[in-house]
């Protein structure tokens, strides 16, 4: 069915479905002189008076297409850009932002989101940049793009798009890349999906000149740029697709201003507000509301050598540390580094907290041994700590550095024959993981380690022979299993009468198992196979000393020293016999 326009440049004819696709984009107005045989015979009458006319025009759509236009300049965008100019020029130092920088600043740290709680990163991570080329493209690109966004959404539309796709950016970097990441690429990104999808909608609507630009051009600008992350080093690049994926998405639902509705209510504008405020407020209050209650999130790490169990981060690695024979750390270096560390420390007179505190001040809380950097050190005096389910020490370090100050809190906790210490340390700039270290100590579980249950087996296999059952005996005493050892090593010394150490080891597990009279006749049976062992003489010292006689046990003791002058062990317990007796003071 023909239908003839009348335009100034003369009659044109047109067929029935190129006239209707006029008339939804607006080309046609409503005082245009149209003639459709079927309708208006051999005459011209206003598109208007046409019932398919009045079906398928929007004035809006037509206005839309007239007054579009993004000549009006980008307030908001370009404060935008001087934020982001003066967050850099306040935390650069000589044009470039160091990993130091970005981790105290507020760049986006897994560790530090995970362990923490500091969902905050995810926002302030957009206004951090490298160096001055990092920031430069970015604002170059985000005064283009954002500037179109600006002049096609409401304002509050414009700054939800980008509060969400800054958190999406970061939220996808956070779970796909674990790199500390800054820049405002991802929100740039963001905006570019805004563009393409506005372009892409709208694309029937727009004027023929930002048709091409915001339609034709539009996509392969995004596939270059995203050419470039993916073909250049140190980018991250599932922030960007992150951000693109937000931009389209909010794209795709937003309505340009020229097509909104008038405003109804006087609180329209809150409601359109409501997201963006809400969005900052979870990542703002984070710390608060998710630390502690879902983060940190927790693996039980279980190490068989030394026989425990321990709650640890998630995210955090297995590494060496110079406080501990094994550790776990957070995965981060220098200022962000936060770690537990464990060490066993064998004291075959007995586990004493006290002691092993002790020497851990005078030995090791010395600068030189806790690194080159470090100035001075401060360490509180020991105190009473429920370390798991036993009662241990706690003392707290301050570690000066020329960095800055790290804090160091060790805990001792006895076992058997050891003592187990445990040095939780992490930068004074993060507090909360002195409370993350707690709860990881306060999960600490003893379970039998693997040395154990190998001789455990040898004696199961070979339940007749003295060696395997003493070994056995050993090793439950190093446990603490007082009564259980003493089972074994009798068992052992009925096996093999003449062995001495069996004896003496025997002693030794009646002793920690309180049977003092019992322990004092393995001991004086242990003399009578060998009078001028060292190891029998300070097993009857200990007897002497369970039985309320210190000055016999001091005489033994003596004896032991001659049997053996170079022990120093032996030394160091008879000086403090000595000081404990009114004669030597």
């Amino acid at each position: 069915m023909a239908v003839t326009l009348r335009t100034d440049a003369g009659d044109e004819d047109l067929d029935l479905e190129d006239f209707e696709a006029r008339v939804q984009r607006g080309e046609v107005s409503p005082q245009s002189l149209v003639r459709l045989p079927a309708m208006t015979g051999p005459n011209f009458v206003p598109a208007c008076e046409l019932e398919i006319y009045q079906r398928l025009h929007q004035p809006r759509r037509a206005y839309f297409r007239r007054a579009f236009s993004v000549s009006r300049f980008p307030w908001l965008t370009s404060g935008l850009i001087l934020i982001n100019v003066a967050v850099f020029l306040a935390t650069a130092e000589n044009g470039e932002l160091s990993l130091d920088a970005m981790v105290r600043d507020g760049a986006k740290v897994g560790p530090l989101i995970f362990d923490l709680g500091e969902v905050w990163r995810l926002f302030t991570a957009n206004f951090l940049h490298h160096d001055a080329m990092h920031i430069g493209l970015n604002m170059f690109v985000l005064f283009n793009v954002g500037n179109v966004l600006e002049n096609t959404y409401r304002t509050l539309d414009y700054v939800w798009l980008l509060v969400f796709t800054g958190i999406a950016t970061m939220t996808t970097s956070l779970f796909l890349n674990e790199a500390v990441t800054v820049g405002a690429s991802g929100m740039v990104f963001g905006c570019l999906g805004g563009v393409l999808a506005f372009g892409l909608r709208y694309r029937s609507q727009l004027p023929p000149l930002y048709r091409s630009l915001l339609g034709d051009a539009a996509i392969p600008t995004v596939l270059g740029l995203l050419l470039i992350g993916i073909t250049s080093q140190g980018v991250d690049n599932w922030a960007h697709l992150g951000g693109l994926g937000a931009g389209i998405a909010t794209g795709a639902v937003l309505r340009p201003r020229l097509l909104a509705e008038a405003r109804t209510f006087w609180w329209e504008p809150a409601l359109r507000a409501a997201p963006s405020l809400g969005v900052l407020t979870v990542v703002f209050l984070g710390q608060t509301l998710f630390f502690g209650q879902v983060l940190p999130r927790w693996r039980l790490e279980r190490d068989d050598s030394f026989g425990l169990t321990m709650p640890v981060p998630s995210g955090w690695n297995t590494g060496a540390d110079p406080l501990g024979a094994v550790a776990w750390y957070n995965g981060l270096s220098s200022s962000g580094r936060a770690s537990l560390a464990a060490q066993a420390l064998e004291m075959p007179e007995g586990a004493d907290v006290h002691e092993a505190a002790r020497r851990f001040i005078d030995e090791r809380l010395k600068p030189r041994e806790l690194g080159d950097d470090v100035m001075s050190v401060q360490a509180s005096a020991p105190e009473p700590w429920r370390v798991g389910d036993r009662d241990g020490l706690r003392v707290r370090v301050a570690v000066h550095e020329t960095t800055g100050t790290r804090r160091l809190v060790v805990y001792f906790v006895p076992r058997g024959t050891l003592v187990f210490q445990l040095a939780a340390e992490w930068p004074s700039g993060f507090p909360r993981y002195g409370q993350v270290s707690e709860w990881m100590v306060q999960g600490l579980r003893f379970t039998e380690p693997r040395a154990l249950r190998l001789v455990r087996g040898d004696a199961l296999l070979f339940p007749n022979s003295p060696d395997a059952l003493a070994r056995l005996g050993l090793a439950l005493l190093e446990q603490g299993e007082a009564a259980a050892a003493a089972e074994a090593l009798a068992a052992a010394v009925r096996g093999a009468p003449a062995i001495v150490p069996y004896r003496v080891a025997l002693a030794r597990a009646y002793l920690g198992a309180g049977e003092v009279e019992r322990a004092c006749e393995a001991s004086l049976a242990a003399l009578t196979y060998a009078a001028d062992d060292a190891q029998a003489l300070e097993a009857e010292a200990r007897c002497e000393l369970a039985r309320g006689h210190p000055r016999r046990a001091l005489e033994r003791l003596g004896q032991a020293r001659a049997a053996a002058p170079t022990d120093e062990r032996l030394k160091e317990a008879e000086t403090k016999l000595r000081a404990t007796l009114p004669e030597f003071r």
